[in-house]
């Protein structure tokens, strides 16, 4: 890259969604026999938490959550409680993880205090490390971009918009945007992710 083409000492590189449900299935296929990862990315996916809150969920919170309830957090940057909903995907995902922990007995009595997606130490997973195992699985199936953490959270606003059609407007207030240009910029969306409404036939 040429200097010219380097971003500013300092500044911050906005990642990307992963904008093709092609994409999601094979990360999720790549995933397949790494059940922290796939519950990790299936959740982060799936919910609109940022990466501080998504880490540090706990058993106690998700592992017995059906599809079709709740969970209320208290977002650790804003302290705004969010109800969040909870499908089968992410319950899918949660239980297949429960099960790996409990053949591996890496759960013990104080389990449902313990963080869901742990390190290998049995502690929180740090941000920078979410950063590089979302990286590295988008680089593993070719996808060209910036990619990150953060990826997962703008994974759900983008599809909540472009593929579900999610009024912009509530997803601004979900985000807990000022404006809603300010989500259309967060989630990187482009013209064409706009549907056409004169498309539409009565």
């Amino acid at each position: 890259m040429s200097v010219a083409n380097r971003p500013r000492k300092g500044a911050r590189i906005k990642v990307e969604p992963i904008r093709s449900l092609v994409d999601i299935g094979r990360i999720k296929s790549l995933l397949a026999n790494r059940p922290r990862d796939l519950a990790l990315f299936t959740v982060g996916i799936n919910t609109p938490l940022r990466i501080s809150d998504l880490t540090t969920l706990t058993f106690s919170q998700a592992c017995d959550l059906k599809p079709g309830k709740s969970i209320v957090i208290n977002e650790q940057r804003t302290g705004r409680r969010l109800k969040i909903g909870w499908n089968r995907a992410c319950f899918q995902s949660v239980d297949g993880l429960v099960k790996a922990y409990d053949q591996t007995k890496h759960m013990g009595a104080t389990s449902k205090e313990q963080y869901l997606f742990r390190s290998r130490r049995g502690e929180v997973l740090l941000t920078s490390s979410v950063h590089r195992l979302v990286k590295s699985w988008c680089k593993h199936i070719g996808l060209v971009g910036n990619y990150g953490a953060n990826s997962l959270r703008k994974t759900w606003g983008y599809h909540q918009f472009a593929t579900f059609g999610t009024d912009l407007s509530r997803l601004m207030t979900i985000f807990n945007h000022a404006t809603r240009r300010q989500t259309m910029d967060y989630l990187c969306l482009q013209p064409q992710d706009f549907k056409n409404i004169f498309e539409h036939e009565l």
